[in-house]
């Protein structure tokens, strides 16, 4: 799917080995490859329409409104903003219907189309207060024309006049059409099968209800609370539970007309209603106190972009990392793309790349939004073509460390749209320092070891962590070594498990990264190519969840990081976890008394006893920097692990992370605390398998250098020579 306003671009695929264009790196390196599609394509444009909805098409019963109520519980994060749609059956075309808003003034109103093709609105009036929860409800009866209008607060304050009713006659309406109803929206009209909606509403929406007579305000609160109450059933046409389905993209429908609907481009689900009580914290054990969806006039899950050209990969195509590679006038754009092994052919070495972190990262914000952000890395953030077009084009949607426009974390993200700052050639604002640094993290960082590997002739497979989440440890089995990128921070229980279960199973793990393994993430069990995180409890996180919303939705599992879960912290995993990070200089490693241990000496073979190790590299000028893990028995590491070298003499940008300080102190930096350190770790597993664990992100920068003639890149071929040779250890 491509988006181009040029008249033509040329398209080709191209095997990707090295993603680092800039002066200072190794050379950008990628083999063309011959495919129907590397031809020249017509440009056009595609745009793409952000934000949330749930719609339910309209149905017979619908399309014959009369006298009517409508009513939700809200909880408005944005009441100002203009024009909201609460609960809308609207055609705009012919404007009839109704639509029950939140106005131009921040107030609840009631949009109706009249019989004369004139449209009346009736509003209580009264500004609505952000992030507090209101009774929005409108009646109309057909037979006298009155229209009541109520806008309550569950929680009045003395002094603050935010509530109210207003009563008006409008004449005869016409309230019924075939447009469908739509919450947090009003529906605009269709474009090639798929609802476009403006107005759209920021803010939680739980409760919904329509009924087919005008209610009066005690009938309004029964309805509220039982949704289909004895005696007014009848009158029921839709009373919508949105504490049913949390895990699903459907909204169900409890009265006997079963008008049920979906949600578009994922709201926030498993969110507290107007009715929580703080009494249990998880939405699975009080399902009825999370009847709330939060939606958001930014959220996206797919693009919906129409495809443009395709190409069946050929059966015997060697696995690795790919690229549609686009370009138009002086323009060029790369798709990445994994070519998985072909069955039964798989290479005893895999690398695991971390498509769920390029999700987690996906189109971040950091540089324009991210708090204290020169503060925190002693730099101005270097901004490049990519990062002033998302600043930009907002709908491209956002990372899971970027907030909604009404302020609210980002929960969700998809790859299912263009993921601009996870390509080929696209450095990151935030990393570290160095004249000779390349500022490359994510998808660049971990092509270095792509190119480590096609350099030393060591034949690999690449797979992704989408399939390890569905696949689990089966699809580790063929391999001997499993190889991770510099920064596999987000992890799902499945990976996690499979990846455990690997190294008990005679497996060898190379992590070859930092801040691992860190945040516990779920995978939707519906929809691919999307994650979900909830930033609860300590760690380093740009935004927290509200206390109940600490639940996966997509799963119901317990949020926030792996280390508060118990028996599943990194150290267990990998022998090492987070415990420090800086944006400042990189470091380098001195070797520790572990390395002279007979069990690691394969490891150090052509390296001096008193040599610096990584003292150079493509990030941050050290092999040991950016985000750092050490051991810590405390947590799971092995009591048998070698610490093989620590890393030494970092700056006072570096800090020890929340999770390690119970109380704020002076003198967490670097040059005063011990725990600012990167551990270099071996230890062997069950049935002949090991984990070899550096603790930094920058380490994969340190392996092209001076051409691969260098001790970091000798260690780890020497690891990786050991690793695959299947004697047992």
């Amino acid at each position: 799917m491509v988006n181009c306003e040029h008249p033509t671009y040329r398209a080709d695929i191209v095997h990707l080995i090295c993603a680092d264009d800039t002066p200072a790196g190794p050379g950008f390196k990628e083999r063309p490859v011959r495919t129907p599609v590397s031809k020249r394509h017509k440009g056009r444009r595609q745009v793409i329409h952000a934000g949330s909805y749930a719609l339910v098409e309209s149905r017979p019963l619908l399309k014959t409104l009369g006298s009517f109520t409508v009513q939700a519980m809200i909880w408005p994060t944005t009441p100002g903003k203009g024009e909201q749609g609460i609960v809308s059956k609207w055609d705009s075309r012919t404007k009839t219907g109704f639509a029950l808003v939140i106005d131009d003034a921040g107030s609840v109103a009631l949009r109706l189309g009249m019989a004369d093709g004139t449209v009346e609105a009736v509003a209580v009036g009264k500004p609505l207060l952000e992030r507090h929860w209101y009774l929005a409800a409108a009646s109309y009866d057909a037979e006298s024309g009155r229209v009541t209008v109520y806008q309550e607060p569950l929680l009045p304050y003395a002094r603050v006049d935010d509530g109210g009713s207003k009563t008006r006659k409008v004449g005869a309406a016409s309230a019924s059409n075939g447009a469908p109803i739509v919450m947090a929206g009003i529906f605009k009209r269709r474009q090639k099968g798929r609802a476009l909606v403006d107005g759209l509403y920021n803010g939680k929406i739980d409760s919904p209800r329509l009924v087919g007579r005008a209610l009066d305000r005690l009938e309004i609160e029964r309805v509220r609370n039982e949704a289909v109450p004895a005696g007014l059933a009848p009158d029921i046409l839709c009373a919508w539970d949105f504490s049913r389905d949390i895990t699903s993209i459907r909204i169900s429908d409890r009265s006997a007309n079963h008008c049920h609907g979906e949600i578009v481009n994922l709201p926030a689900r498993g969110m507290t209603g107007w009715n929580f009580s703080g009494e249990e914290m998880c939405w699975r054990h009080a399902r009825h106190e999370y009847g709330a969806i939060h939606f958001h006039d930014d959220d996206l899950y797919d693009a919906g972009w129409e495809v443009d050209f395709e190409w069946t990969v050929p059966a015997r195509m060697a696995s690795g990392v790919y690229a549609a590679r686009l370009r138009a006038k002086g323009a060029e754009e790369y798709v990445p793309f994994v070519v998985l092994p072909a069955p039964g052919r798989a290479a005893r070495i895999a690398f695991l790349l971390p498509t769920v972190e390029y999700m987690a990262y996906a189109n971040e914000h950091l540089a324009f939004d991210g708090p204290l952000g020169e503060m925190l890395t002693g730099q101005l953030p270097t901004l490049n073509a990519q990062q002033l077009f998302l600043n930009e084009h907002r709908e491209y949607g956002s990372s899971l460390y970027d907030t909604h426009s009404d302020g609210s974390g980002v929960c969700y993200s998809s790859r299912l749209r263009p993921i601009l700052n996870m390509r080929p050639k696209a450095e990151t604002p935030w990393a570290c320092a160095g004249e000779d640094s390349t500022n490359a993290r994510e998808f660049i960082l971990d092509m270095y070891v792509v190119d480590w590997l096609a350099h030393f002739g060591m034949e690999h497979d690449v797979i992704t962590d989408e399939d390890v989440d569905r696949e689990g440890i089966d699809l580790l089995k063929p391999y001997n070594v499993l190889i991770t990128g510099g920064h596999p921070e987000y992890y799902s229980k499945a990976m996690r498990d499979a990846v455990h279960g690997f190294t008990q199973q005679g497996g060898r793990l190379m992590y070859l990264g930092g801040n691992g393994f860190y945040w516990r993430v779920a995978m939707h069990k519906e929809l691919p190519g999307v994650i979900e995180v909830r930033r609860c409890e300590a760690a380093i996180r740009t935004w927290e969840a509200d206390p109940g919303e600490y639940y996966h939705s997509f799963t119901g599992e317990y949020g926030g990081i792996w280390r508060h879960q118990g028996d599943f912290a990194p150290q267990r995993l990998a022998g090492v976890g987070f415990v420090a990070e800086g944006f400042d200089k990189s470091s380098y490693y001195r070797r520790m008394p572990g390395s002279f241990d007979p069990r690691a000496q394969f490891i150090f073979e052509g390296i001096g006893d008193d040599e610096l190790i990584g003292d150079f590299g493509y990030h941050g000028e050290g092999a040991a920097g950016n985000e750092l893990d050490a051991t810590d028995p405390r947590l799971g590491t092995p009591p048998h692990a070698l610490v093989l070298a620590r890393s030494e003499d970092h700056t006072d940008l570096y800090l020890v992370v929340n999770e390690e300080v119970l109380v704020n102190h002076a003198g967490l930096g670097g040059t005063e605390h011990e725990k600012v350190r990167a551990d270099m770790v071996f230890y062997e597993t069950p049935n002949g398998g090991a984990v070899f664990s550096v603790g930094s992100i920058c380490y994969p920068a340190s392996l092209p250098w001076n051409g691969y003639d260098n001790n970091i890149a000798t260690l780890t071929t020497n690891v990786l020579r050991r690793f695959v040779d299947p004697t047992p250890f």
